[in-house]
């Protein structure tokens, strides 16, 4: 039983530094694609992205 609760804070602390390896490796720490006009599922027709304005023919703003 707790060689298995080891096993799974492991694996959370991994996902975790992966997580912020990725932050401290990218630009300005921003992750990519997270702009909703660029995720088909979010899009409607005519929406605008709650985030930064952009329309989905548009390039995100940010």
């Amino acid at each position: 039983m707790i060689k298995l609760i080891f096993i799974s804070i492991a694996l959370l602390m991994i996902a975790f530094a992966g997580i912020a390896i990725k932050i401290w490796a990218k630009k300005d720490g921003a992750f990519s694609g997270t702009c909703a006009s660029n995720n088909p599922m979010l899009q409607e027709e005519g929406a605008s992205c709650g985030l930064c304005g952009a329309t989905p023919e548009e390039k995100c703003k940010n």
